[in-house]
């Protein structure tokens, strides 16, 4: 099995905030606050765009105001049609820069700047570029879940949903490719693909959490249960999938395969919209701790938990939480995203 990541390089360390802890509403103050947000949304010629891994308030807000919950690639996309001046990006930081460089005529708001990713922190923009010069060779590729900056440095940008067929597509003409920053996401694509590529040390504090041993307990206690696994897990995990898939895959799965169960291993933030469109289905989260473990995301991401009705209401009323890039970078990282979504439409 190789090795997945050079031999030398290592992790960047990463800072992995507690979990907000918001004021409970009741249900006559949520649907007050829900109330002054659709015409906050509604006065400043906005949209809402929500992350499948977001709060279940802030998924159902979106939908209900004629917005969209996706997955980081369809909100890339939707951003581009939505004819709302605003965009208001309810997910982490890398999904309002995005939004910002496909739209640089659009005001983009996040609830809270500070929600970023450990595959975005773990990957900073300036060793990246050290290591992409140290490989001239290679087609460098980089997850959405990366800065502007790092983008700007890539040939290509991908998503979970569009990984594998870019890097067939690449592998296929001979390329040597440089992959950041998920470190378990590039050794998936490398096994499915047989592609030569360098992989970043990276990983997702929220998927790494998951435990083989724990989830082959799970297993044998719910016999008819189907695993879906996100391909940002380990290996070990992965490898128990009846279905490896991005996030968009693992809810159309809930809905297309016959199984009456499902053990989910991704963030507890898709249940919401599993639920809705599979409302017969069990879910059972996928195990990221057992005896003696310790978990620090315990299956949900502490920065798409900074995005809260009440941030989201203060943003439109302030404004002052609104994305900004350098134009010069801005510039260069459209390139491998638009290479993205054009290779997506074919």
């Amino acid at each position: 099995m190789p090795n997945p990541a050079p031999e030398g390089l290592q992790p960047h360390p990463v800072s992995v905030p507690s979990h907000p802890q918001w004021p409970s509403l009741s249900p006559d103050e949520k649907a007050q606050l829900k109330t002054r947000i659709r015409d906050l949304l509604k006065a400043e010629d906005a949209t809402l765009v929500a992350h499948y891994y977001t709060d279940d308030d802030l998924q159902e807000l979106a939908e209900e105001t004629g917005g969209r919950v996706a997955d980081s690639l369809e909100m890339a996309r939707f951003g581009t049609t939505t004819p709302a001046k605003t965009l208001v990006v309810c997910g982490v930081r890398f999904m309002g820069e995005t939004a910002k460089i496909l739209n640089p005529e659009k005001r983009v708001l996040m609830p809270d700047l500070g929600a970023t990713c450990s595959l975005d922190e773990g990957c900073p923009a300036d060793e990246f570029t050290a290591f992409c010069d140290a490989h001239p060779d290679h087609t460098v590729v980089v997850y959405a879940n990366t800065s502007a900056e790092v983008k700007a440095r890539a040939d290509w940008v991908v998503t979970s949903s569009i990984a594998l067929p870019v890097i067939e597509h690449l592998a296929a003409q001979g390329e040597k490719i440089i992959w950041a920053p998920d470190k378990h996401l590039g050794h998936y694509v490398q096994r499915m693909t047989g592609a030569d590529m360098l992989l970043w040390n990276g990983a997702c504090v929220v998927h790494e959490e998951f435990k083989s041993f724990a989830l082959e307990r799970v297993r044998k206690l719910h016999p008819d249960a189907a695993v879906l696994v996100h391909p940002e897990s380990p290996d070990e995990v992965v490898d128990q999938a009846d279905l490896v898939g991005s996030t968009s895959q693992l809810i159309k799965a809930v809905s297309e395969m016959p199984n009456p169960e499902f053990i989910v291993a991704t963030d507890a933030g898709i249940f919401w919209k599993m639920r809705q469109i599979a409302p017969h289905k069990t879910l059972i989260p996928a195990p990221t701790a057992g005896e003696g473990a310790t978990c620090e995301s315990c299956a949900h991401c502490p920065w798409m938990a900074m995005n809260a009705l009440q941030n989201l209401e203060t943003v439109l009323r302030t404004g002052d939480q609104e994305i900004q890039i350098d134009p010069a970078i801005r510039e260069r990282a459209l390139v491998p995203i638009r290479r993205m979504l054009d290779f997506s439409r074919r």
